[in-house]
């Protein structure tokens, strides 16, 4: 059924407009190129924040809807929607847009192409997250790596080449595996349905019902590792993660703060709409490894940080631990773990960019990243010195600031899963992972130790001057979203919390209990429960319904597969 187009094909035309308008500039009119991109930059966040204002987060169900068919032929179909999963990343995508050009003021070398690539990588950004459709998911997806590409080899440090071609060759490689799996879902789907489908929801509908994968739990396996190789090479996870360190160190900084930023969350944002919901006994059979890795990559990801004699790279290492809560909460399959893994997407975006956002001011006066080439800084930029404090505390954790939430929900589900056994997970893992908070202290306080504190031994940092007021005020955007995250959370995790909780009982519970996307009269509850609503009229809000039945209740802490405690007289007789 054709819907038309909407706010959300608006949104992907403002940065494809963006593209076409900086190319038909005269490249010689670097000043007129920014500001046209900071332009087109801020009216897509603007857009977004349209979208955001009209989202109604009491539903799991997809919002701004819109569907053309494209190659009916084939079931490919323009479809977007946006839900309580995507919404806050599509902001965080226009927001580090808007950032990254108001950093490339800087940029002095082929200034049009430079601004060219950032509105294209927006483009397909935003495209991996309002797409409901996998061959356009695939399409986007891929896009997403040739701008990135070009901005790592043409603008990145001395090692840049070899940095953008491993960049290319693990994330387009791994994505191969994506499009076998994708093709194999849409085969799949012709065989149940008459017809080749690759539409999402048409997809988890069968899914949920049992249809898709009856007495084919071999190939629905087979399938979700191809998907989950791509998106753990994304994320990245242990041990496909050594692309990230080179890209990260040779690219510029309004690069590392978009790949810090969004980027690795496509990898992470994939499980929790495809491989969780459609893939549901595969997913609960892949959770010991997942979360074995996960842990690997936090307390490798943590010790190989605090080896680094770059701040940088150690910046870098340190997004493969914290990727490492991520994706541990969502691979604990429990509300709590679930919630945290989503929201730490956000603040691993927020904390991590601003870091890189930071080096890359002090790289522009001092151009040398290397710890021995720094100390006293404190002294000479007091400014600068509090805001990066304030930023590494997130990065660490620390209460009152958005990290410590996200870390410390992801941990909690990882317990809570641990506890009772479920999908064989037991307790040494979520006990290994929560040294890495440990380690990131360690680490990150040395570094701050480093860099701000003993005897000024380089003498170009003796006349050095501390940050202007534009850049306090851009790096201050980041410090409201680091203390509003901490202190008010529910702002953020509310809106996704029915999302999220639908995307757990998708993969956790039995056929015929799963929440459908495409049946309007489910809905997931306050407490949890998935119900049966009264039938809405049309324009009503989804949030208002009148319940009919429980369908299936919360089982937010896997009631079914606690043990019951033994008797006084059972322990006697052991």
């Amino acid at each position: 059924m054709s819907t038309g187009i909407g706010l959300l094909s608006l949104l992907l035309s403002v940065p494809l407009l963006g593209m076409i308008f900086l190319m038909l500039m005269p490249g010689t009119f670097d000043k007129a190129i920014k500001t046209a991109s900071m332009v087109f930059s801020v009216l897509a966040f603007a857009v977004s924040a349209y979208m955001l204002a009209g989202f109604d987060g009491g539903t799991y169900h997809f919002q701004y809807l819109e569907s053309v068919p494209f190659l009916p032929r084939f079931g490919i179909t323009y479809k977007l929607g946006v839900d309580g999963i995507s919404v806050w990343l599509i902001v965080l995508t226009t927001f580090l847009t808007v950032v990254a050009n108001w950093f490339s003021f800087y940029v002095k070398e082929r200034v049009k192409t430079y601004f060219v690539c950032l509105q294209i990588l927006q483009l397909a950004m935003l495209g991996v997250f309002v797409s409901l459709d996998l061959v356009l998911f695939y399409t986007f997806f891929e896009a997403s790596l040739v701008p990135m590409y070009f901005l790592i080899n043409i603008w990145g440090g001395s090692g840049r080449r070899y940095a953008s071609a491993k960049f290319f060759i693990y994330t387009f490689t791994a994505s191969v595996f994506m499009l076998v799996g994708l093709i194999a879902v849409g085969m799949q789907m012709r065989g149940v349905t008459g017809s080749m489908s690759f539409d999402v929801i048409a997809i988890q509908e069968q899914v949920a019902n049992g249809k898709l994968w009856m007495g084919a739990f071999q190939m629905q396996s087979l399938i979700f590792w191809a998907f989950a190789v791509a998106f753990m090479v994304k994320c990245p996870m242990f041990p496909v993660h050594t692309w990230l360190p080179d890209a990260h160190t040779e690219a510029p900084t309004a690069g590392s703060v978009i790949l810090a930023g969004v980027l690795l969350k496509m990898g992470t944002y994939a499980f929790l709409r495809f491989c969780i919901p459609l893939f549901p006994e595969a997913m609960q059979s892949a959770v010991p490894i997942l979360v074995v890795i996960s842990v690997i990559g936090i307390i490798y990801g943590a010790i190989v940080a605090a080896m680094q004699d770059d701040v940088k790279k150690l910046v870098a290492y340190s997004s493969v631990a914290h990727m490492g809560f991520v994706m541990l909460g969502i691979c604990s399959l429990s509300q709590h773990g679930m919630m945290g893994g989503a929201f730490q997407q956000l603040n691993h975006g927020v904390s991590t960019g601003a870091l890189f956002l930071l080096i890359g001011l002090l790289y522009e006066r001092i151009h040398t990243r290397a710890f021995k080439d720094m100390g006293g800084l404190k002294a000479q930029m007091p400014v600068f010195t509090t805001l990066f404090l304030i930023v590494m505390f997130s990065s660490v954790g620390l209460p009152g600031t958005n990290g410590f939430i996200g870390e410390f929900l992801a941990m909690m589900g990882a317990f809570e899963t641990a506890y009772v056994g479920a999908f064989g997970l037991t307790m040494v893992w979520p006990v290994l992972a929560a040294t890495g908070v440990v380690f990131a202290a360690v680490y990150l306080l040395s570094m701050f130790m480093k860099v701000f504190y003993g005897p000024i031994t380089n003498p170009m940092l003796k006349g050095l001057r501390d940050i202007k007021a534009h850049e306090v005020a851009l790096v201050g955007m980041f410090i409201v979203l680091i203390f509003w995250g901490g202190i008010f959370p529910n702002t953020f995790m509310k809106p996704m919390e029915k999302a999220v909780g639908a995307a757990r009982m998708m993969a956790v519970n039995e056929e015929g209990k799963r929440p459908v996307w495409a049946d309007g009269t489910t809905e997931v509850a306050v407490n949890g429960d998935l119900i049966r609503v009264a039938p809405r009229d049309e324009g009503t809000q989804l949030s208002a319904y009148e319940i009919v039945e429980v369908i299936a209740p919360a089982n937010h802490f896997f009631e079914n597969l606690k043990q019951q405690a033994p008797t006084a007289q059972e322990v006697a007789f052991r």
